[in-house]
């Protein structure tokens, strides 16, 4: 692969695409454009930085990303992140003021991903798992709705958190408006009308030209409908940070960059195509990274790849980054063109295109089946929901990534310890269960396999599991098969020595079975290797097993 990717599939590409990622491209951003001004809204920013943000990080990475499909502008999650840190650092909402932090914002996370794209970092995208990730979209998702319905009543009041935002919300239902609440429960039905009955439809781009239509021919902002007003037509102009927001927009830029890598990655490998090359993390990063530093140098919001609108792209036939040219093109014909147009959108418009499709960040089916596999892990996603619910936006990316890794030491901490039988006739050896009550076992032979990395941190979890083991089966020999275990780490080698010793003393042997190359070497360095020698370590189960008879019998025979 170049240094370059879009070099990679232009020299391959082929005359048919074109009209494929032409259609694709357009098809999208009739999803994209109205998505991407009602996410501006979220984040408390004029509707045309949502077009900017659908304009120069999609160009910036079609130059540079590696995935085909990937549709790049910003997210509800991003949206909500963004905005969460814009009223931290400009409570007053100047709008000059959270252009200029917006940018900034967009810089600092751009900055932060390439960074992490120099230092081979990539391998983050794992670093939160699924179900805390799940629990982590249905919070934000819940609270995005809750911040759009005031706009769906006409209702106003200050912002406080989830909780005292729910209050404030029921307390002001008697100053609802009825036309805007005429308007809202339009666009909802429409939008879900379509995306039910016609889901192929750009249903965002059917409700914003209803919207417009119908504010336009009805006159509705004398009706008490707030609309979105004037639009600065043209393109972008420069845009500078104002460097001394950093020490205050670090921490929710590093959140932000971690959850635009992570969306990124996630919907660039779920819809890599037979065929095309796989996303490459680190260059992911730094194509999002230069898009993001670009995009805030003209006044672009934060963003990432979208899992929606890269399927919708995906869905029409798009090849390759051809499709997202397209879409920026349209963005731009949008702001030099429609503008005055998109000015007539009532608000309730936005608010219910930013409901309809943040509603589908809340899955209940997934923490059923959550539950369904392992209680555990239910619990994790429920403790990222409500970190979310509970303590806002950007603590709860801070909560999302500390049960992740929470999760990850309590499972490496308390690795799993089976007693293994074969099955009969074979040298297939499993671990032992009711529903194989004929595995062959061998009076005085302890067979046990732990799974993992062996290190400090578990190694006495293993010694609880196995010495009531040794207890209730009294054996002549403990096999360890090693065949599942990756690496052991000194302290629990020295762990290990200790428990041969203790056997010893009770006229038992240890058997070491099964040991990786990397272990088996470690083992032989040590004074537990001295011990064992060559004739207490095997290849596998079998030859210790056929080792083990072949002793029992000669003792047989000399008593």
């Amino acid at each position: 692969m170049s240094h370059i990717p879009m070099l990679d599939w232009l020299r391959g590409y082929q005359p048919d695409w074109l009209r494929l990622d032409l259609l694709a491209g357009l098809t999208t951003a009739a999803v994209v454009v109205p998505k991407a001004m009602a996410y501006a809204t979220i984040a408390g920013l004029p509707v045309e930085v949502g077009l900017y943000t659908a304009f120069v990080p999609l160009v910036i990475y079609a130059i540079l990303g590696t995935s085909r499909p990937l549709s790049v502008s910003t997210t509800t999650t991003l949206a909500i992140l963004t905005g969460a840190q814009l009223a931290l650092a400009v409570p007053g909402g100047d709008p000059a003021a959270l252009l200029t932090a917006s940018a900034t914002l967009a810089v600092l996370v751009g900055i932060m991903l390439i960074l992490a794209s120099a230092l081979r970092l990539g391998v983050v995208a794992s670093f939160i798992s699924e179900p805390v990730l799940t629990g982590f979209k249905a919070g934000v998702g819940l609270v995005i709705i809750l911040d759009q319905v005031p706009k769906l009543l006409g209702i106003h009041f200050e912002r406080s958190g989830f909780l005292r935002d729910l209050f404030a919300l029921i307390a002001h239902l008697p100053e609802t408006s009825l036309a805007t609440l005429a308007v809202g429960a339009a666009m909802l039905a429409i939008l879900v009308g379509i995306e039910r009955l016609a889901p192929r439809a750009p249903a965002p781009l059917v409700a914003v030209a209803l919207g417009i239509a119908v504010s336009g021919l009805f006159a509705l902002q004398g009706h008490g409908v707030a609309i979105v007003g004037h639009i600065p037509q043209g393109l972008p102009s420069l845009t500078l940070p104002n460097w001394g927001l950093i020490e205050q927009l670090w921490p929710g830029a590093l959140g932000i960059a971690l959850m635009s890598f992570t969306e990124s990655i996630a919907a660039a490998r779920a819809f890599a195509g037979r065929g095309e090359p796989r996303p490459e993390p680190n260059r992911e990063l730094l194509a999002t990274g230069l898009g993001n530093v670009v995009g805030g140098l003209f006044s672009a919001m934060p963003g990432g790849g979208g899992t929606s609108q890269t399927a919708v792209n995906r869905r029409a036939g798009a090849r390759t980054q051809v499709s997202g040219l397209v879409t920026a093109a349209v963005a731009v014909a949008t702001l030099l063109l429609l503008a005055p147009l998109m000015g007539l959108m009532p608000m309730a418009t936005l608010a219910a295109v930013v409901i309809v499709y943040s509603i589908g960040l809340i899955q209940p089916a997934e923490f059923v089946a959550i539950l369904r596999v392992r209680r555990m892990e239910f619990l994790w996603a429920l403790a990222a929901f409500g970190g979310v619910v509970v303590l806002g936006t950007l603590k709860g990316i801070v909560v999302a990534i500390v049960v992740s890794l929470v999760s990850i030491a309590y499972q490496a901490a308390h690795p799993r310890l089976y007693v293994l039988g074969r099955k009969p006739g074979t040298d297939v050896f499993r671990p032992r269960s009711d529903d194989h009550p004929d595995d062959e076992n061998f009076p005085g032979l302890l067979m046990v396999r732990p799974e993992g990395r062996i290190f400090f941190a578990n190694a006495q979890r293993i010694g609880e599991q196995l010495w009531p083991l040794i207890d209730a089966a009294s054996p002549q020999v403990v096999a360890v098969d090693f065949s599942a275990v990756t690496d052991i780490e000194y302290s629990a080698l020295k762990m290990l020595t200790e428990g041969e010793e203790r056997l010893r003393e009770r006229g038992a042997q240890l058997w070491l079975v099964a040991l990786n190359p990397e272990t088996l070497g470690m083992v032989q360095r040590s004074p537990l290797g001295e011990r064992l020698g060559r004739a207490r370590m095997f290849f596998s189960l079998s030859l210790a097993i056929e080792h083990f008879l072949l002793n029992s019998d000669d003792s047989n025979q000399r008593a």
